[in-house]
């Protein structure tokens, strides 16, 4: 039986909202070198984040990572360590 690597993407960032049931919006920051002009911007995304049980709260840095479609905007979990 053939094994498959998975690669999932893992990310820190914060609880911006936690006002849904099982699910936190999280933002994560970084950092990217504009091609032309050679500038550092910082760019910010939101993600739509599984929260099982409601354990993460508004204000918490938490790490993230990519897991299964659970909904239609929902396609990462908390790692909780």
């Amino acid at each position: 039986m053939e094994t498959k690597a998975t690669h999932k993407k893992t990310f820190r960032g914060t609880v911006v909202s936690d006002k849904m049931q099982e699910t936190v919006v999280v933002s994560v920051s970084r950092y990217v070198k504009h091609p032309k002009y050679k500038k550092y911007i910082k760019l910010t995304k939101k993600f739509h984040v599984h929260n099982a049980g409601n354990r993460a709260k508004e204000g918490e840095t938490v790490t993230i990572r990519s897991c299964r479609p659970l909904s239609k905007t929902k396609s990462f979990e908390i790692v909780f360590e």
